[in-house]
This record gives structure tokens, sequence and C-alpha cells, in this order.
């Protein structure tokens, strides 16, 4: 039995350590080494090879190596074989310091401050308390529960918005489409953490980001795909947004030329909010290779048809 490792090479050794140590009676490759292919029964990969079947004949199981799947091309893994995206703690602690930092920088007129700094301007703005601060996610998957968990200790009056209902304590929720006015009407920093599908590509566009009071600000740290970039400069250019954080671009860099990288009221980050960490991911690949082999349900299983 083989678990092969089709991502960054240097993070594949790390792997490939981890699993020596944890679970030396699995057979561990990094590819494009693949040694017999048809002892495979594992692929843990950012995006599968096209010709997977062919390929490896026998695999099981197919890891994502990311929080997402939006990467990959599901038409290429047989529909018998089950897709699992990385649900691990190192992804969930990393969005939640990033997110953090984000909102905190918004509240606090950092963006402000900076422009004040450029010109040698000294002057004071008023500081609004973080309970008169409306904050909303827009995904109430792991990824957005947990940031509103943290937000919520410094007092900001959150929300959440999902397809499906939702309880969380000290969060308003809002589900369904014919929630999204009333949950874009009451914030005034808008978290994108939607998975990207058919559905939310291009979801944060000019109809739906105008549904915010005028002067909020958005930060998309879901895919750069749920963003439609001229409509955000829109937008910014009218007033009715004030700033964005983006640490996703599409595509990813943006083009040298590309407006948003120079506009005063926007910060890029290339994508870096979390990431997979090899100590804790490998914990939690090891403890769904244990529900396969007992026919549990894995943990981070997608349901294809909603394709997340």
């Amino acid at each position: 039995m083989t678990f092969l490792y089709k991502a960054d090479p240097s993070r594949g050794q790390q792997w490939a350590k981890l699993f020596a140590e944890r679970a030396p009676e699995v057979g561990f490759r990094v590819w494009p080494d693949l040694g017999d292919a048809r002892e495979v029964r594992y692929l843990a990969a950012w995006a599968p090879p096209e010709d997977l079947h062919t390929l490896l004949p026998n695999v099981e199981v197919v890891f994502s190596t990311g929080a997402g799947i939006d990467q990959f091309d599901l038409s290429l893994v047989p529909p018998h074989i089950p897709v699992v995206r990385m649900v691990e703690p190192g992804i969930v602690e990393g969005m939640v310091e990033y997110v953090t930092q984000a909102v905190l920088s918004l509240h606090r007129d950092i963006f402000t401050y900076g422009r004040q700094q450029a010109a040698h301007e000294w002057g004071p703005l008023p500081v609004l308390s973080a309970s008169e601060r409306r904050v909303g996610v827009l995904g109430l998957g792991m990824l957005g529960q947990a940031v509103l968990e943290r937000l919520k200790l410094f007092n900001f009056r959150c929300a959440g918005w999902s397809r499906t209902p939702r309880d969380i304590d000290g969060v308003e929720c809002f589900a369904g489409h014919e929630a999204l006015a009333p949950f874009l009407a009451r914030t005034d920093v808008l978290i994108c953490l939607l998975p990207l599908t058919s559905a939310t590509r291009g979801i944060l566009d000019k109809r739906l980001l105008s549904g915010l009071p005028r002067g909020a600000a958005l930060i998309n740290v879901g895919r750069g795909g749920h963003l439609n970039q001229e409509d955000l400069l829109d937008l910014l250019h009218s007033g009715h947004l004030s700033q964005a954080i983006l640490d996703v671009t599409d595509p990813e860099p943006l083009p040298p030329t590309h407006p948003l990288w120079t506009h005063p009221c926007v910060r890029i980050t290339p994508h870096i909010a979390s990431a997979t960490r090899p100590d804790t991911a490998v914990e939690v690949v090891l403890e769904n290779l244990r529900r396969h082999r007992e026919g549990r349900p894995m943990i981070g299983q997608i349901d294809r048809g909603q394709g997340y």
C-alpha cells in the first residue's frame, strides 16, 4: 500500500519524514517517483494528473492538499473515488490570524494613516469602538465560524451568511438568497470565505457589493474568482466602498500594469492568508486513512453535487 504526494516537493519531503515517524507501515512516495503505480492506494495533490485512472488504476481516495477543491477538475476523478479536502488546524489558525489583523487594520484606519504618513501629515481620527463596527462573513463553514469566534472576542457586531441555516452563539445568522440583502445592509466590513463553485464564481460583483452601506470595506480571502475586479474598482472610485484587502486575485499574480496593484485603497497579499502545515496536516490525513479502512466517514469528504 502506497501513499503518493503530488504538490510542492519540499513539503513532500516533510510529509515523507512525518509518515516515516508516524505510519512506517505505509509506503510513501513523492511525485514523480511512483514506484509500482499499482500499489498506490492514496493520492494527495494540489491537482491530480489528467490520466489519473490510467496512471493509478488502484487509487482509492484523492486528498486535496488545500482547504478547497476548486482547482480540481472533478471530471478527471472517477465518481466512485472519494475526494477529501484538507481540514486541519494549521489552515484554521492561519486564516483566523490573517482575517483578524485585516479587520483590525480597517477598524483602526491603518489605510488612512498610511496615506497620511506618506504625505507627512499628522491627523488623528475619531476612534470607533469595536461594538459599533458591524462585521459580516460570507460562508459559515469551518473557516468562517472560526473567524467569527475570534472576532467576537473584540466585541465586533458579528453576522454570517450561508446557503443553509446555521445557529452560532453570539452571531446573527442569515441564510438563503432572500436573506442576503438584509445581511449586506447591516455589514460595514464584508469578509468572503465562500467555497468557489459555479454558483459563487463572480458573486462579489457590483450588484452584491452595492448592497453594503456606503463606505463599507471588503476582505476577500476566498478565491480570486469570487471577485469582479472591475466592479470593485468602480465602487472604490465612486466612494461606495472605502477599502479592500485582497489575499487572492484572478489571475495570480495580477499583470504588472493592473490598477489594483497601485490603488491607494487596496492592499494585496500573495495568497498567504493560510497554508497547510505539514505536521498537523499529516495527523489529519492519517486519521482519515484509519477512517477509510474502517468504513467510517472521512473528515472533509466533499459532496460532488455541491462542489465542496
